[in-house]
């Protein structure tokens, strides 16, 4: 594994909330202070601090802790965010306590605030394991809000536990006694996801023999939850916003609006604040669906639950004693691995060393199972042009690999994510004998 430390991150009562203060605001600007935890800034309603300024973006700056420490990020803003000299833009920087921050044209002073009082944790919510204060605070804040109805968004990493935390929402609400129906956004094509929604007629379309009753109909009075609803077109948008503002649906080919009454818990790996930034996203939709925003921590945020997580997963596959496949020295390797796959990730290494009954060969065919230290040794016998290579090659093709597994196999999103064209990704991909979807 890595030789890379996580951070450990304070006790809850042990952290100050983040205060941001407007300077010189203008007249249009009604509040000029926010605090919290997080705390979101943009001229768009819905952030915790509104800057009615032409230069601010809708959804332009969050800060939040992280390890202690403060973290701007900026969501994909026009103008960026600057500090000092220096600007960024879809980027994170640590910013210190009392800087100042240039967002469009107005400025804003970052400021630590009161100490935070621990509200108290659910002993578990649904199937999230884990003792961390990153996981605390999220199992807190979606119990609350699964007493209310209100729509909630989830925003996090592949294979971090959207989807359990979305059941245990429901399971934990009124409506529990009711259905949950699952729609993975990103799997449908236009025409089968109105279909699977909304539902159709026989002979709505070619191959339409028979009537089909849509996920929206299958949750009356439970949940509906959309995965991936990000990778929604903005025809589906429009669809979609439409049923949720009429609180009725007409099936497709249907001659009559169907009333029903559902609950909406959607997902995505994307941010979708930096989409409605772009008018990728429709602004109207993101209000509808994210009434509560919940962001899911990946697990290098919270590497304190990789020992109660592995022992979970060993004891679900009816494997023996975790001490004796995962000795201490495995498993501070397995802690200190950044998990880019996250939750999925470590499960499918602990799956992997119960089939062989060992942990060596599996911890070492993770992306950063070797050290640079070792690789430098492994290596050093062979030219440096050739070492370069091999080092370049065994880069990419892990690199490629945890990309498209985040995507889903989806090699447009992927090459999205990476920020890179999607012919060269297509190359990397035939190059390195990988499959794709």
């Amino acid at each position: 594994m890595s030789d890379h430390t996580i951070p450990i991150e304070p006790s809850m009562s042990q952290l100050r909330s983040i205060a941001v203060e407007l300077l010189a605001p203008s007249p249009k600007t009604q509040g000029t202070r926010a605090a919290g935890d997080v705390v979101r800034v943009g001229s768009a309603d819905g952030n915790d601090l509104v800057i009615a300024d032409g230069t601010v973006s809708r959804f332009h700056l969050e800060l939040r802790r992280d390890a202690g420490r403060i973290l701007a990020t900026d969501l994909g803003s026009t103008n960026g965010t600057r500090i000092g000299n220096a600007s960024f833009r879809s980027a994170s920087v640590w910013v210190e306590p009392n800087a100042t921050l240039c967002i469009g044209e107005a400025e804003v002073r970052v400021t630590d605030d009161a100490l935070l009082s621990p509200e108290p944790a659910p002993d578990r919510f649904g199937g999230l394991v884990g003792t961390s204060p990153a996981l605390k605070r999220l199992c807190t804040r979606a119990h609350k809000v699964a007493q209310s109805d209100v729509a909630v968004l989830l925003l996090g990493e592949s294979g971090t536990g959207k989807e359990v935390i979305a059941r245990a929402i429901h399971d934990e609400s009124p409506r529990a006694a009711e259905a949950f129906v699952i729609v993975d956004c990103a799997a449908l094509s236009p025409t089968l996801f109105s279909s699977e929604l909304f539902g159709h007629e026989r002979g709505a379309f070619t191959g339409a023999e028979r009537q089909h009753i849509g996920a929206f109909e299958r949750a009356h009075g439970g949940t509906v939850f959309l995965d991936e609803v990000g990778e929604l077109t903005p025809e589906l948008q429009a669809a979609l916003l439409g049923v949720l503002e009429r609180g009725k649906l007409r099936r497709l080919g249907g001659q009559k609006d169907i009333a029903v009454d559902v609950r909406v818990v959607c997902a995505t790996h994307r941010d979708l604040r930096e989409a409605v930034n772009s008018a990728e996203f429709r602004l109207d939709l993101f209000y509808r669906i994210a009434v509560v925003l919940l962001e899911v921590p990946p697990l290098r945020e919270r590497a304190g639950d990789v020992p109660a997580l592995v022992d979970h997963f060993v004891k679900e596959a009816g494997g023996g004693a975790v001490s004796s496949l995962f000795p201490r020295e495995a498993m501070e390797r397995l802690k200190a691995h950044r998990w880019p796959g996250n939750v999925r990730e470590l499960r499918n290494v602990v799956l992997g060393a119960l089939a062989l009954g060992e942990t060596k060969e599996v911890l070492e065919g993770t992306a950063t199972a070797v050290g640079l230290t070792d690789l430098a040794e492994q290596l050093s016998d062979l030219s440096f042009r050739d070492a370069k290579q091999r080092m370049v090659d065994a880069f990419e093709r892990q690199y490629i690999l945890r990309l498209l597994d985040r995507a889903g196999g989806n090699v447009r999103q992927a090459a999205r994510d990476a920020r890179m064209d999607r012919s060269y990704l297509m190359e990397l991909i035939r190059r390195h004998g990988l499959k794709q979807a």
